[in-house]
């Protein structure tokens, strides 16, 4: 029998607004698929012979002869994801659908393939059981969660394997956890990998980054629960200190995290981690308290909090690159100048400015869908860099002008950075 893997295509930022490439001088991040497809193929029996397409850069070959095509998507993807679904049945080839989106919005889905709800590790034999029969069900979902002691590395070599002029990815993400005890408005993780953290043993993160130091490649640390306090914390502490027992700097892009964990952290290990490798936190913003009143100057406080978790982390050398949400409901026609002004006192060197975008699955979607506040479900624009709700304080115009003129105005004072390195001068846009 024979598998096709496709990670579908989508639009980010700066294809969604060419204009942006005018304005900031920085080299355009290329990120890699999501773990979702090396990670089952990692659990694929030996008897199937698979394949993986990714379609942002190649022909997927609806008329190849396969049996199964396995589609991993998330929400800016998902139109696209159903798009060839639909051909490969039309050709009457047996297709499945996983990830984020059929996750939350299963019956979407499942008008255009059978449908993987939750994690697929644990159920995706029994998926190809019943392909390899030609029986596959409408519908699989996770009852239980994976246990990820057992988890085998994931085939991260089925994306390093492509790589050529074309497709070159900036990093590849390193999967420390699974699942989220935070209630987050705007992040889908709970619903769909469970909301207990579950830690992977540190001997399977390390092997990631191996796997990928053996190539030559970076790591990305994307999950931003490493820092919670208590055993997270201490989980990745031990992570850290694995990493500089190799005795060389791990070849690591940046960690996810975000302001309030940052103030919470102790300084030496904000150390370790520099030490380790770790030159850059990826900063997510507009989901914490820090982020969501800094900038509408009615709590200076947490506006103070912005300005210090920023240089706290440039104190102990590694990089706060910040990613600002534009759109909560808190959010004026002033907070566009506020988050300039923030960046600007902080020092900082390198942002990205994101619409607020409500995600099927989140809480948010469920409140704006409550308050008839969703504009439209072309999921194709649910990407951060378009306006698919309406705004509580403006007008969707207003709040798409004011995302443009952000990024304009935060980089028109840093144009130098066009003389770093490539490294260095790559940010997601």
């Amino acid at each position: 029998m024979k598998l096709r893997f496709i990670y579908p295509a989508f639009n980010r930022h700066a294809e969604d607004h060419p204009e942006l490439l005018d304005v900031v001088p920085c080299d355009e991040y290329f990120g890699p698929p999501s773990l979702g497809i090396a990670s089952l193929a990692a659990v694929t029996p030996s008897s199937w012979d698979f394949d993986f397409r990714d379609d942002r850069f190649e022909d997927i070959g609806l008329d190849d002869d396969i049996d199964v095509v396995a589609i991993s998507t998330f929400t800016p993807s998902a139109k696209r994801a159903m798009e060839i679904a639909d051909a490969f049945r039309a050709r009457g080839k047996q297709v499945v659908l996983g990830g984020v989106f059929p996750s939350n919005m299963p019956d979407v889905a499942a008008e255009h393939a059978t449908v993987v709800v939750g994690e697929g590790d644990g159920i995706w034999p029994q998926v190809l059981v019943d392909a390899a029969r030609g029986e596959l069900l409408p519908r699989y979902e996770a009852t239980e969660l994976v246990d990820v002691n057992t988890l085998p590395l994931p085939r991260i070599d089925l994306y390093l394997d492509k790589e050529c002029d074309a497709y070159r990815p900036s990093d590849y993400p390193v999967q420390q956890s699974r699942g989220c005890p935070m209630k987050c408005v705007a992040c889908a993780i709970p619903n769909s990998l469970g909301r207990r953290l579950r830690p992977m043993p540190i001997e399977h993160i390390v092997g990631q980054v191996e796997q990928l130091a053996k190539r030559g490649k970076l790591a990305s640390l994307t999950e931003d629960t490493g820092l919670f306090p208590g055993a997270p914390q201490r989980h990745t502490r031990t992570f850290v200190k694995a990493l500089l027992d190799t005795g060389r700097e791990a070849p690591v892009s940046y960690l996810g995290t975000s302001m309030p964990l940052i103030l919470a952290s102790d300084g030496a290990l904000l150390d370790e981690m520099r030490a380790s490798g770790i030159r850059m936190f990826y900063l997510v913003g507009g989901f914490d308290p820090i982020t969501r009143q800094a900038f509408n100057r009615q709590h200076p406080r947490q506006r103070q909090r912005a300005v210090d978790a920023i240089r706290k982390a440039n104190d102990h050398g590694i990089e706060p690159y910040t990613s600002f949400l534009l759109g909560n409901d808190d959010d004026d026609e002033g907070s566009f100048d506020e988050m300039l002004a923030v960046a600007d006192e902080a020092g900082l060197k390198k942002a990205e400015f994101a619409i607020r975008t409500p995600y099927p699955g989140t809480s948010d979607w469920y409140e704006m869908v409550a308050q008839d506040r969703i504009l439209h479900r072309d999921w194709s624009k649910y990407n951060d860099a378009n306006v698919v709700f309406q705004p509580a304080q403006m007008s969707p115009e207003r709040l798409l002008q004011g995302y443009l003129d952000t990024w304009r105005g935060f980089y028109e004072t840093r144009q130098s950075l066009s003389k770093l390195d490539a490294r260095e001068r790559t940010i997601q846009f």
